[in-house]
């Protein structure tokens, strides 16, 4: 980037605390961080950007939100996080030009705003990813000994209270298994499974080489990989090019038993061949923080299934996402008023 400004106007549009706003100014003092409490919705536990739905703006404070988020050089997270509301403030104000999400899948966000051509060249738009890169990993890792350690079977004893022979868990330490994805969340995932002595194999397409990663697999061969894993973990974005991509036919391929752990999301998995796999053994245990449809409806198989664990998609929620986020957000000003490329930024076409 050329011809930076000596300062930015940054409204927080959405529920940041007065500390971590004046953490913002002290990491990057360049920045005017613009405020309001009154208009926030306030957070019900930690990193709920959205807020809580139940309080509502009069019609003359949404009006004053909307001005004060108009009147931004850059946005903090969209406003109530709502991709329409950032189409109203990007049609409303030529001046825009980035614009903060604060989740990492924020390519999502940006593309259910529906926003023109023009615009998506306009704005530069960057997401949080990275933020949840180790909190997921450790999911990650939990499911896959889950897994190995046979919990179900743990489970299922243990409230009978019977104590039968002994049987031979599998170690990890003798396991190979498969990232699916190489972001922020693959990496991290790839170093906790490597330090535990796992051969690590992960999908790329760029060739690039990641640490703890023993081999790289082009992700058009992810249908012969899976035949090589004992677990195969997901962490890929939810976009047109990955939705579906654990197809039945890349579940057919599997080597029995194998365990499944996604904290991407969980429109990469068909979740019907899964529960296929699920049925006939294929598939030997699956840990899923993440589904096609959520909240996961109360008629899904996944529910009961006995070899299945489903988790709220909670697994990324940390109390230390939020200075994360806004330690990046500061960084990334800098880049910007300093004239070098932004962390995260959504790619308009994917829009991941």
């Amino acid at each position: 980037m050329t011809d930076s400004p000596q300062t930015l106007r940054a409204v927080v549009a959405v529920d940041l605390s007065e500390e971590l706003c004046q953490l913002v100014e002290r990491l990057e003092p360049r920045l005017e961080v613009v405020r309001d409490h009154s208009f926030y919705r306030p957070m019900r536990g930690p990193a709920d950007w959205s807020g809580d739905p139940s309080v509502t703006r009069t019609p003359e404070q949404q009006a004053a939100f909307d001005e004060l988020v108009d009147s931004a050089d850059v946005l903090f997270g969209l406003p109530d996080i709502d991709p329409a509301s950032l189409a109203r403030t990007v049609a409303a104000n030529p001046r825009l030009r980035w614009v903060h999400a604060t989740a990492a899948g924020g390519g999502g966000q940006v593309k259910a705003a529906g926003l023109d051509q023009d615009a998506l060249e306009r704005i530069v738009f960057t997401t949080s990813a990275g933020v949840h890169g180790g909190t997921l990993a450790e999911f990650a890792l939990f499911g896959v000994l889950a897994g190995a350690k046979d919990l179900p079977r743990l489970q299922q004893q243990q409230a009978a209270k019977q104590w039968t022979d002994r049987w031979e868990m599998r170690q990890l330490d003798e396991m190979t298994v498969l990232i699916v994805g190489l972001g922020g969340i693959g990496k991290a995932a790839a170093a906790k499974f490597s330090a535990l002595g796992a051969t690590v194999l992960g999908t790329t397409r760029s060739g690039e080489a990641v640490e703890g990663v023993d081999r790289l697999v082009p992700i058009d061969e992810l249908a012969s990989a899976v035949s090589e894993a004992d677990a195969i973990v997901v962490t890929l974005p939810g976009t047109d090019a990955t939705t579906g991509l654990l197809s039945a036919e890349v579940l057919a391929n599997v080597k029995p038993g194998v365990i499944v752990s996604n904290v991407g999301r969980g429109t990469v998995i068909d979740e019907s061949a899964l529960l296929e796999a699920l049925d006939d053994g294929r598939v030997g245990f699956a840990a899923l923080d993440v589904f096609e449809v959520e909240p996961l409806p109360a008629e899904s198989p996944l529910w009961s299934h006995p070899n299945v664990l489903v988790s709220p998609h909670t697994a990324a929620l940390s109390s230390a996402e939020e200075p994360r986020i806004a330690k990046l957000f500061a960084e990334n000003a800098r880049r910007l008023l300093d004239g070098e490329p932004l962390k995260n930024v959504v790619d308009i076409v994917e829009f991941y």
